[in-house]
């Protein structure tokens, strides 16, 4: 979205980053319900969440729905979860190729995808290596999302492979999501993930989340996140990449409360996706014995 007249006569410099909505956002409700709550609401896009939802699944379903509503789809969020695991086939590599497939025909600029988890050897031991052929095989970006390890019993356990916290791992990736609800859970320091992340960040998920021990995906503003930090930021560093609202509404009593919900999380977005413009180098000190005089 271009920058508003009274933003700039502020003095602020507005983000041209697109706002998009993720699917998942609207959940019971199903993928076509994204895109006309998108289209109603002015986001600028979605990011499909391939799941259950047959429609998710079919490329060109979504096309007719991009059409329809005249909502461009931003991002293909792989089927990277648990009860996604026989969404496409139960082989991996081929859930990302066809991610790739749908990315590319729907006009989407990245693929999000999860590390793998644990039990997924033979795919945790070819993951970068095979992230990296299929980057360079393309213009998508295949933007690797930061987790969180799970809470036993007062210890922590990762389910992924080689680790959850994709922001601080010993090798970096070619392009980053970064999920703030996940890293509510994690108890990570978004700033500093986001400072790690550096210009490999690709794409942002934003939601908030209190530090419990489970992913909230809470209206942006209603929890213990640096949203507005991080938006601010990303603002002030030109980020070109996409901010998605990836909420939960599951609580929404109806339609209307929903809608009011995502209209909130999309105006926090748009508000504080500004920063304050880079002030100019101070000038260098005149030398000493100098003289203004001309001779």
């Amino acid at each position: 979205m271009e920058p508003d007249a009274a933003t700039e006569r502020r003095g602020l410099q507005a983000s041209r980053a697109k706002v998009g909505l993720s699917t998942a956002s609207v959940y019971p409700e199903n993928t076509a319900a994204a895109f006309e709550l998108a289209a109603k609401l002015g986001y600028d896009g979605v990011e499909v969440m391939v799941w259950t939802d047959p429609t998710s699944q079919d490329p060109y379903a979504l096309m007719r729905l991009s059409q329809h509503y005249q909502v461009p789809i931003l991002a293909i969020h792989a089927p990277c979860l648990i009860i996604t695991q026989r969404v496409w086939t139960t082989d991996p590599w081929t859930k990302l190729q066809k991610a790739q497939f749908a990315a590319e025909l729907l006009g989407a600029q990245t693929v999000v995808v999860h590390p793998p988890f644990r039990w997924q050897r033979d795919y945790a031991r070819s993951f970068r290596r095979g992230i990296q052929q299929l980057a360079g095989e393309t213009d998508i970006r295949f933007a690797v999302e930061n987790m969180f390890p799970l809470r036993v019993r007062g210890r922590e356990v990762s389910a992924y492979q080689p680790t959850w916290d994709v922001a601080f791992d010993d090798e970096a990736y070619g392009a980053y999501t970064l999920d703030l609800s996940h890293a509510a859970v994690s108890q990570s320091d978004a700033l500093a993930m986001l400072d790690a992340m550096g210009d490999r960040l690709s794409h942002l998920h934003v939601a908030d989340g209190t530090g419990l021990a489970r992913d909230e995906h809470l209206i942006p503003g209603r929890g213990s996140q640096p949203c507005v930090e991080v938006l601010e930021r990303v603002a002030a560093q030109g980020f070109d990449g996409h901010v998605i609202v990836e909420v939960n509404t599951r609580r929404a009593l109806d339609r209307a409360e929903r809608e009011a919900d995502l209209a909130e999380a999309l105006a926090f977005c748009r508000l504080h996706l500004v920063a304050a413009p880079t002030p100019p180098p101070a000038s260098a000190p005149a030398s000493p014995g100098a003289s203004s005089d001309t001779a």
